[in-house]
């Protein structure tokens, strides 16, 4: 592009790619400069440059804090919860989507889906903490079968089943686009062959509908996978409370109370090293165990 850059053509592309690249340097990759802190005592009103360096003492106490496994093992959980119900609902509501003949009430269900990606956590945990308080309308609907109220925004058991549950129900429909468009791409004739071969509709998914989007399957699988340790703060922050934390505090909440509330900017940004260091192992790992299988990556 930058050889060609005398032609107007390449030079209109580079100006619109500018924006885009800016926000990227500026946001993205010099930042990551500000990773050195996690190796020094980091003084605020001392900067970078004057703070005392400490090389790996901060990782140390990391793997040393009794608090760190708790907030590790619970970030784990969210994870793996998180892609192991997450990850197949978008693609399995595509499929049903994708079966539907009448278009009329296909778009209509499509619409009603994603809509809830468009609300904040902030009303959507104010709609739910109304919903699931002792006094609220599930535990009434509960009490008009003979049951006890149920504690679901208090008790440390029901904590992750309830904030990953509302995660799936609020990016569900918004996911889904994704697979619709890898779905829109297949060649009908597939299934005017298998119909003639007498396949039905379970085998024509299972032959043809999957193998066909196999590939953005691996690659939304692998990205999703990198981000195994992080949580949408917001998402977990609204639900969190004393009586909860113990089940509920994850790495972007801790660093939150921790880093920002307790101005331990070093010790958690060395956390943040920490995600980071994972993350890229499961890609690497993964992005290479799904090339020699299936031929899919990433890069």
């Amino acid at each position: 592009m930058f050889r060609k850059a005398n032609s107007r053509d390449a030079i209109v592309l580079l100006l619109l790619a500018l924006p885009a690249l800016a926000h990227f340097l500026i946001f993205k990759y010099i930042p990551l400069a500000g990773n050195v802190i996690a190796f020094q005592d980091y003084n605020i009103f001392a900067g970078v440059f004057e703070s005392k360096w400490v090389g790996f003492k901060h990782f140390q106490f990391m793997f040393q804090y009794a608090e760190f496994k708790t907030v590790l093992k619970n970030s784990l959980k969210f994870g793996l919860y998180s892609i192991l119900f997450g990850f197949p609902a978008p693609l399995l509501l595509a499929m049903l989507l994708n079966e539907i003949r009448k278009s009329w009430f296909k778009r209509m269900t499509q619409t009603l889906v994603y809509l809830p990606h468009f609300l904040s956590w902030v009303i959507v945990g104010g709609i739910f903490t109304e919903l699931l308080a002792n006094e609220g309308v599930i535990n009434r609907a509960l009490g008009l079968f003979g049951m006890e109220p149920v504690s679901f925004l208090t008790e440390p058991r029901y904590f992750m089943g309830m904030v990953v549950g509302l995660g799936i129900w609020k990016e569900v429909g918004w996911s889904m686009i994704i697979y619709l468009a890898a779905l829109s791409g297949i060649n009908p004739n597939l299934y005017e062959a298998a119909m003639v071969d007498g396949a039905g509709r379970f085998k024509q998914a299972w032959h043809i509908t999957l193998p066909s989007i196999m590939p953005a399957i691996i690659v939304l699988l692998l990205l999703r996978i990198g981000h195994v340790l992080d949580a949408n703060v917001e998402q977990i922050l609204f639900f969190l409370n004393p009586l909860n934390r113990e089940a509920g505090e994850v790495f972007d909440t801790y660093v939150y109370r921790v880093g920002l509330m307790g101005s331990q900017y070093s010790y958690t940004t060395a956390i943040g090293l920490f995600k980071a260091f994972v993350g890229i192992i499961l890609v690497v790992g993964l992005n290479t165990l799904s090339r020699k299988t299936t031929g899919e990556s990433i890069y």
